[in-house]
């Protein structure tokens, strides 16, 4: 991930949200929408600053920006740091896993991918949620800028490559919601 503009620049990544506050909370409902009921043992991989984990009762998080840690600390969000490569979670101890918008900052997501299956019990839920390549988001900041920081660095994916990829390392889709361009995904480990 490239952890250096999260530094640099994340107080303005955490005052996106409150400056398109109608996005971010669409965004927000289509998730909680497929995610199961959360628990103590429900993590966001890549909390950033917070700001979906909250909203959705997860209080344990892991992210490689210490700025954005200390955001999410802030909010409550127990963080532990680290990269979803190489998570520093216990193989199957995770009811649920929450990963928004993580995918386009990764080299390789099939490793991600493959980490994620790791720490999940049997049957747990992995929510993904993404910007979709070509899609009128994806568009929209080539276009017009606004997380064109965060994103100029940012691989973008089609949901059936997300698919694939979530079959591929032992997932099954639950449900995909494929719309404006934000693809929410529940897979379930088989």
């Amino acid at each position: 991930m490239p952890d250096d503009i999260f530094e640099e620049y994340a107080d303005d990544y955490d005052r996106w949200f409150d400056e398109h506050r109608d996005e971010y909370h669409s965004e927000l409902a289509r998730i909680r929408k497929v995610l199961p009921p959360t628990d103590s043992r429900s993590i966001e991989v890549g909390v950033g600053s917070g700001r979906f984990a909250v909203p959705l009762g997860i209080t344990l998080g892991v992210e490689p920006s210490r700025a954005l840690c200390r955001m999410a600390l802030q909010r409550g969000i127990e963080v532990i740091r680290g990269r979803v490569e190489a998570l520093p979670i216990r193989n199957g101890s995770c009811s649920s896993v929450l990963f928004v918008t993580v995918i386009c900052f990764l080299e390789d997501p099939f490793p991600a991918f493959r980490e994620l299956h790791r720490i999940l019990v049997p049957g747990g839920f992995l929510v993904i949620a993404f910007i979709e390549r070509g899609g009128n988001i994806h568009r929209n900041y080539l276009r017009e800028g606004g997380k064109g920081r965060f994103l100029s660095r940012a691989k973008f994916y089609s949901s059936d490559e997300v698919q694939a990829l979530l079959r591929d390392t032992g997932f099954r889709m639950e449900e995909v919601d494929s719309r404006v361009g934000f693809c929410v995904i529940a897979a379930q480990k088989e």
